[in-house]
């Protein structure tokens, strides 16, 4: 019987406040099972589980797991529409260990281009876990780097033409307060599971100066033991910012 994965003392004393996900590799570890993909996406949930009790009971401050992208609409209409109901049953179902876990929920995001029964449950349950003080969960739904930053300058131009900002007013700081994460810290560590190596238009303008770490693990065989391998990987990391 394998042991329980344990943090080493130097990994927690210096961990991440907040861990950024790509989670990739469900259709691949389904075809490498001859299964269909969705099997892949339902497997994947268990991991989405896992590593949310995980990443909490550490003291992991903020987790952002990329889950459904603008580009993912461009999937076939079954698939997108499977994705959708685990989604809703995943908001729905999770709710009790979210709450035994003291984690709040967040999402990040087109919203508005969800099922609607994905949204009205979205809500729900973020208003069943808001008074929640421990892990803050990030759900990236309908997400776009790209598109988010698009939406930013619309928004600072609209404030320019209407008279209530002047161009030289804008800086970094302001680029970040009109994003969808200004409520939130840069993540710290990025993770990618499969072992692609490209960011996938997430979080291009937060990832500026966080750690990559790339496993080759598919993201449905990734559970408490590669999170941690990966928080031991970024306590190794020396963080420099541009400096020495």
């Amino acid at each position: 019987m394998s042991s329980e994965p344990k943090l080493s003392a130097a990994a927690q004393a210096s961990l991440p406040t907040h861990v950024a996900i790509i989670m990739d590799g469900n259709g691949r570890w389904a075809k490498q099972r001859h299964l269909p993909r969705v099997q892949g996406h339902r497997v994947g949930l268990e991991s989405v589980r896992a590593v949310i009790r995980a990443a909490g009971d550490v003291g992991v401050k903020y987790l952002t797991l990329y889950a459904f992208s603008v580009e993912n609409w461009n999937r076939p209409k079954d698939e997108v529409d499977t994705l959708m109901k685990y989604l809703a049953r995943f908001l729905k179902n999770e709710i009790g260990e979210l709450n035994r876990n003291n984690v709040r929920l967040e999402a990040i995001g087109q919203i508005w281009r969800l099922p609607e029964a994905v949204q009205e449950q979205l809500a729900k349950t973020r208003a069943a876990l808001a008074r929640n003080t421990g892990l803050t969960l990030i759900l990236a739904l309908s997400y776009g780097s790209r598109t988010e930053l698009v939406e930013a300058a619309r928004a600072m131009a609209e404030k320019v033409k209407a008279g209530s900002l002047e161009p030289a007013e804008i800086n970094e700081r302001l680029v970040s307060e009109h994003l969808y994460t200004r409520h939130y810290p840069d993540p710290d560590l990025l993770i990618r599971t499969s072992g692609e190596l490209r960011v996938s238009n997430f979080l291009l303008w937060q990832i500026s100066y966080a750690e990559f770490v790339i496993t080759p693990t598919f993201w449905p065989d990734f559970r408490k033991a590669q999170l941690f391998e990966a928080l031991e990987e970024y306590a190794r990391r020396h963080r420099r910012f541009g400096g020495l």
